[in-house]
């Protein structure tokens, strides 16, 4: 058994296992045909707006929506080989989620590194909710 560890280093090994993506990137791979998924929960998606195109996927629904074998799956979930990048409020959450779509198979799945407040910062296109 490994001994355990904190929120931190898990963290660390999460992210050393694939490549997470700045806001500018993330805008330009969203044009390329990338799924952005935005996992926030409700209050703060109405307190500091959606990022048009983006598609909401509460966090513990997220694997159920993604996975491209699940009966509930979003239409969008055509196969593993689909690009995802996940945005949570900050960057934190999102990794722990990208892990998660990695353990289905969806090797392209990364996560918005400084999450929503630094896609909003980079001034890139946010909407009222």
């Amino acid at each position: 058994m490994s001994a355990p560890v904190g929120i931190d280093e898990l963290l660390e090994r999460v992210r050393a296992g694939y490549t997470r993506i700045a806001p500018r990137a993330a805008h330009e791979a969203f044009l390329d045909g990338a799924l952005l998924v935005d996992i926030r929960y409700q209050a703060l998606r109405e307190r500091d707006g959606l990022i048009p195109g983006a598609v909401v996927v509460e966090r513990n629904e997220l694997e159920w929506r993604l996975d491209p074998q699940g009966s509930h799956r979003l239409p969008q979930a055509t196969g593993h080989d689909l690009r995802v990048v996940v945005i949570c409020n900050e960057g934190y959450a999102s990794t722990l989620a990208t892990a998660s779509l990695h353990a289905l198979g969806l090797h392209r799945a990364t996560d918005l590194t400084g999450g929503f407040q630094a896609w909003k910062a980079a001034g890139l296109p946010v909407v009222p909710a």
